[in-house]
């Protein structure tokens, strides 16, 4: 007897450092949803596609991914659980395995995201934080920086702050929160929510927050960049190895 169609959930955490990504590409390219999807079919004997809240970029981690996958197994939520952390590389962890209604879709579903963007500043490095963090010997004026980022929360056109391949036809996006901190001594992190985010717009935004903190550039010049709704009017894209995806909102 055919056992009914499950709808499942996923929750991740994983380190981007060696992955091209999120997203499945030619197979000499290594990506979580390729990883995923082979660790699965390996449990279930069964080719599916796993739908991801969002494509991360090459580098970039994560601790509060959100997936879903369709199976007509019959494995217990805990037995996914166990199996999948038993079975995928070290730097992927299932969190939490969950039975999502049956129209549930981790992409179409999310409401918003927090990502986080960390800033080593010593001079010093640091290995411990090498991969998630990006160093900046040169020091940074934090208070330039949070008067900087205060410019950008609400609804404004993200031109100026995504890649200038970025595909999506809408630029508009609203900064429910940005917020930057130091949570300890030389770290700074770069809090965001938003409804959605474009192409590389997190790492453009830590770019120009950079230059601010490093003085290549006014606090007061963000309200012009935005208005300017021109990708050479921001500043760089910051390394992806700073950038965590911390939650999806549903």
């Amino acid at each position: 007897m055919t056992q009914p169609q499950r709808n499942l959930k996923l929750t991740l955490e994983y380190l981007g450092t060696d992955f091209a990504g999120w997203q499945r590409q030619l197979p000499r390219f290594r990506t979580v949803q390729q990883v995923l999807e082979e660790a699965i079919e390996k449990m279930t004997r069964e080719k599916v596609f796993v739908r991801g809240a969002g494509r991360t970029d090459a580098g970039v981690h994560a601790k509060g991914q959100v997936a879903n996958f369709r199976s007509t197994s019959a494995i217990p939520l805990i037995g996914f659980l166990r199996g999948l952390n038993g079975t995928l590389p070290p730097d992927v962890s299932v969190v939490s395995v969950d039975e999502a209604d049956p129209a549930f879709d981790a992409l179409r579903y999310a409401k918003g995201k927090h990502y986080t963007y960390r800033i080593w500043n010593r001079e010093a490095r640091a290995p411990l934080r090498a991969s998630t963090s990006w160093h900046v010997y040169r020091h940074l004026d934090f208070e330039a920086m949070k008067e900087a980022a205060r410019h950008l929360a609400g609804e404004h056109d993200f031109t100026s702050f995504r890649a200038a391949d970025c595909d999506r036809r809408n630029p508009v996006r609203q900064m429910r929160r940005i917020e930057v901190s130091t949570p300890e001594p030389h770290l700074i992190a770069i809090d965001l929510e938003s409804t959605g985010f474009l192409k590389h717009m997190v790492r453009v935004i830590a770019g120009t927050l950079f230059e601010v903190g490093a003085g290549f550039r006014r606090s007061d010049e963000i309200p012009t960049i935005l208005a300017a709704r021109d990708r050479t009017r921001a500043g760089r894209t910051a390394p992806s190895s700073g950038l965590t995806l911390e939650k999806v909102f549903y």
